[in-house]
């Protein structure tokens, strides 16, 4: 029998769900039987509104409908509120990610679930990736020796309008409440939840102290280029750079540094270099995260949750950190360029990418290396 799925945050990335369910519900394995959102739902290209689906602005009325999984796609300040509801009104949950914005938030929804008895799988799909998983295993059978840093980098081009694309886009905080939309918390948490997950390979991930340096180039509160540097207690540290304002558009990468040799993941094409290899091979499959939580649900002792809302710990603590860190630090002009006009420019940092590079490979921070726009907040 079909599983009722609901989804809240209809529209915006929620229309992303709404295509991944659709052979889902062409295979039987899903009803989508509601959506909710707080604007008028439509069809989505490749995402029709279900014949018969409540449609709806009210939460309540959605989870009265008794949904068997609810995907939570909403702002982060929404999540533990909605995801709370969710859980207690019956449903497991897809919670996308940022899951929290604080590790208050994050403890207070783990006592709900075992409270409650219900499933929670975080919106991390890269953890799906099967390259990921040849990559742990080769850190496990020894191939890159002992792991002695892992860094990543990535530079994404965003224009003026990016941050137009809801009221809490490029902003720290909405009426009082934490949001961090930034560029590790919400664009980048791939490349350090990916970073975090190479880095528990190699043992358990106990975070002991997080650097930060971040930085805007827009009149925002939040930072658009940043780079952290993850002491663990035991274990290789970690190192992320990344920028949104970026010369040269990198799709964010793992480099993971051992004794015996190197490793590099794309996390886009999951193309993987490893020691031995002659080049990077692309390792296609992914496991979706619904499809894999429906799969725990029929077997739980048989199929765990790819990312459940414990892995995410690490996580939301790099989230904490951000949260309590000054803010970030305006790049002076003399360090910035751009192109295009009015909603479309880009603003970009010329150089940078080669920074952000050069700090995954050194697992330094950028104003250890001596780059010109570069110091701690």
């Amino acid at each position: 029998m079909a599983i009722r799925v609901a989804l809240v945050g209809a529209g915006g990335y929620g229309a992303h769900h709404r295509r991944f369910m659709v052979p889902l519900q062409e295979a039987g394995r899903i009803e989508l039987v509601g959506l909710c959102d707080v604007r008028p739902i439509c069809d989505e290209p490749g995402a029709p509104v279900p014949d018969g689906a409540v449609l709806t602005g009210d939460l309540a009325e959605l989870l009265a409908i008794r949904p068997e999984i609810v995907v939570v796609a909403t702002p982060p300040h929404t999540h533990l509120e909605i995801a709370t509801a969710a859980v207690r009104a019956g449903a497991d949950v897809l919670l996308e990610k940022p899951p929290f914005v604080s590790l208050a938030e994050h403890r207070a929804f783990s006592l709900v679930l075992d409270e409650t008895g219900r499933r929670c799988q975080i919106g991390f799909q890269a953890l799906g990736s099967a390259a990921l998983a040849a990559l742990t295993t080769a850190i496990g059978d020894g191939r890159l020796g002992r792991v002695t840093g892992v860094g990543a980098y990535g530079g994404w081009q965003r224009p003026d309008s990016y941050y137009d694309r809801a009221p809490w886009a490029g902003r720290r905080t909405v009426d009082g409440r934490p949001v961090l939309d930034g560029a590790l918390v919400n664009p980048f948490a791939h490349a350090v939840m990916q970073s975090l997950a190479v880095a528990a390979a190699c043992g358990p991930v106990s975070i002991a102290d997080v650097e930060m340096e971040r930085y805007r180039v827009r009149d925002i509160e939040v930072d658009d280029t940043s780079m952290i540097r993850v002491h663990l207690a035991s274990g290789p540290d970690i190192v992320v750079a990344v920028t949104l304002c970026s010369d040269e558009v990198v799709e964010p990468r793992v480099v993971v540094h051992g004794d015996a040799g190197r490793a590099v993941l794309d996390i886009k094409s999951d193309e993987l270099a490893l020691p031995g290899d002659l080049g990077s091979r692309t390792i296609p499959g992914r496991a979706g995260l619904l499809e894999n939580l429906l799969d725990h649900r029929a077997a739980p002792d048989e199929v765990p949750l790819l990312a459940p809302l414990a892995r995410t710990l690490p996580f939301t603590t790099v989230v904490e950190a951000n949260r309590a860190d000054d803010p970030p630090v305006a790049i002076t002009p003399e360090y910035i360029s751009g192109f295009g006009h009015g909603a479309e420019r880009v603003v970009t940092i010329p150089g940078v990418i080669a920074v952000l590079r050069d700090s995954a490979e050194s697992l330094k921070l950028p104003s250890e290396l001596g780059a010109p726009w570069a110091r701690r907040s």
